[in-house]
């Protein structure tokens, strides 16, 4: 099952580290991935593979935004279905 996560906020070291690190710590295959950095504002999006992940998507969704929240950053995970119905007209 695929997913899109989304990570925004100021730009810090280490974000793209600990985000990839979380994900692998939890068996989460991250299989795009595109950032910027626009002044001071670090914006990543990234395509994951969930279906080995050793949580539910709920729950890893939670603790990727704990993980946002420990570190001054919004991370947000959805389904790619759900991605994908908020855009197509």
């Amino acid at each position: 099952m695929r997913a899109v996560m989304t990570v925004t906020g100021k730009d810090i070291i280490g974000i793209l580290a600990e985000v990839s690190g979380k994900c692998s710590e939890l068996n989460v295959n991250i299989t795009e991935v595109t950032q910027s950095v626009l002044q001071d504002l670090f914006c990543m999006i990234m395509l994951v593979d969930t279906g080995k992940c050793s949580v539910p998507l709920s729950e890893f969704s939670d603790i990727m935004s704990r993980l946002g929240q420990d570190r001054g950053l919004d991370i947000h995970v959805m389904h790619e279905a759900v991605f994908d119905s908020m855009y197509h007209v």
